[in-house]
């Protein structure tokens, strides 16, 4: 099952990519959510391997989750793999410079899943593809958002 949308941003592709590329808040983030991430690795700079382990409540339930990146290519491409119970999960995102200062971003997810209760998970979410679309499509446009008014303040 695939999600995909693009946005542009008003910043340089520069910019957007170490926007990208702060992974501290991103970790924070999700620990003021409820989650325990931990780095896994000993990189000192983002490149491929980078890797975290992930712990949160989802439904009722206890998930783990592994996240490692797989694809690093400054400053156009960044892929990020997850493998949780069953389901392996790829994230992608993709930047394109429009001009100096505009950047179009290309975001997509695809859920695989790897055994038969993931398989459920799945199909239920194919159920409901148009709604969870929308929301996906919703929360990409804020995160962008979000990273041109951080770009407006610093510039």
């Amino acid at each position: 099952m695939k999600f995909s949308t693009k946005e542009d941003i008003e910043a340089p592709i520069d910019v957007v990519f170490e926007m990208l590329c702060d992974f501290e808040t991103f970790e924070r983030s999700a620990m003021r959510r409820g989650a325990e991430v931990g780095r896994v690795d000993n990189l000192s700079k983002p490149s491929v391997g980078m890797t975290w382990d992930a712990k949160f409540d989802l439904r009722g339930k206890r998930r783990e989750l592994q996240l490692e990146m797989v694809t690093f290519d400054r400053p156009t491409e960044m892929v990020l793999e997850s493998r949780s119970q069953g389901l392996l999960g790829t994230m992608s995102m993709e930047l394109m410079a429009l001009s100096r200062n505009r950047t179009r971003i290309l975001v997509a997810l695809d859920l695989k899943p790897l055994n038969l209760s993931a398989r459920l998970l799945v199909q239920s979410l194919k159920l409901a593809k148009k709604s969870l679309t929308k929301k996906y499509k919703l929360r990409v446009a804020e995160f962008v958002k979000t990273m041109e008014e951080r770009y407006q303040k610093t510039a």
